[in-house]
């Protein structure tokens, strides 16, 4: 096993389970991270329904970037953009809690963290869960920082941020037009521990 390699596993002696990395020398990627209740996987195509459940729910979708889907067809299209991302600019993967999607978490593109859980999965930790397994497998990537952009008045999701040790970087007022308003932003900010 190349210092790479070895690298990256010993960063998960402490949290989550892998499978093999795809690819070994200038990106390490893998295609599953198991925690102890979660698995974060790729997405595939037949996880239409499910995330068409979770994106076309009005009160999931309130602080989200976009309105929620109003059809099938809008969720089919978000979907493959993200099978079909860039693997060089983009790294997300589907929740499942017992083979049942449970929403996305990820970096749509690099270094900006998104996640989103369905309604029934809120308050049961799954979140913080499947974040600190998320990023402990992209700063042992090499990934040097992560940022965030949350509404403020998302309080469940600032303080899940701070809980994984994001920290706030600055605000901006009304600079995203959603859902027939204008919504303000927080940005916070996560640097790879020293030593990864």
């Amino acid at each position: 096993m190349d210092a790479g390699v070895l690298l990256f596993w010993r960063a998960f002696e402490r949290g989550a389970d892998i499978k093999r990395p795809s690819r070994y020398r200038d990106e390490i990627r893998v295609d599953e991270i198991r925690t102890e209740r979660l698995v974060l996987r790729r997405a595939r195509a037949d996880d239409l329904g499910a995330i068409h459940a979770i994106l076309s729910d009005r009160e999931v979708m309130r602080y989200w970037s976009s309105e929620p889907h109003p059809d099938l067809e809008t969720s089919r299209q978000w979907l493959e953009s993200m099978i079909n991302a860039p693997k060089s600019e983009s790294d997300d993967f589907i929740i499942t809690l017992d083979g049942v999607v449970i929403g996305k978490l990820g970096m749509w593109r690099t270094p900006e963290i998104g996640y989103i859980l369905s309604r029934n999965a809120w308050g049961r930790g799954y979140a913080f869960e499947a974040g600190k397994a998320f990023l402990q497998y992209i700063f042992a990537r090499g990934l040097t920082h992560a940022i965030a952009d949350v509404d403020p008045r998302n309080t469940a999701s600032l303080a899940l941020l701070k809980r994984l040790g994001f920290t706030e970087t600055g605000r901006a007022e009304k600079n995203i037009f959603i859902n027939n308003e204008w919504c303000d932003s927080v940005y916070l900010r996560l640097d790879a521990p020293l030593g990864i």
